[in-house]
């Protein structure tokens, strides 16, 4: 397994362990850069514009604004794109088994 995969399980039962009121989620941080390249991260992917949009469930257009420098990715869509960066068959396991 990858490192991020490691680290990914291991937030995960951070966060049980938070949601039981085991743990202090004050004391955790998460850092999620303000800017990302995200047409850098569909290429990697070799990907047009519209197969990352369907795969990954973007709004196309919005895509393209994102990568037109029109836009720019919310918190919880940097997220998503770190991941897809890093670990894109995760996301692609996740997103079939919803």
């Amino acid at each position: 397994m990858s490192t991020l995969g490691k680290r990914l399980i291991q937030a995960a039962e951070e966060a049980r362990t938070i949601a039981r009121g085991e743990a202090d989620p004050s004391t955790y941080k998460v850092h999620v850069p303000a800017e990302i390249d995200v047409k850098a991260i569909r290429q990697r992917q070799k990907m047009t514009q519209a197969e990352f949009s369907a795969r990954y469930g973007f709004p196309l257009g919005t895509l393209r604004d994102w990568e037109q420098g029109k836009g720019k990715p919310d918190t919880s869509a940097r997220v998503l794109l770190l991941v897809i960066a890093k670990e894109p068959q995760a996301v692609e396991r996740a997103l079939k088994a919803a």
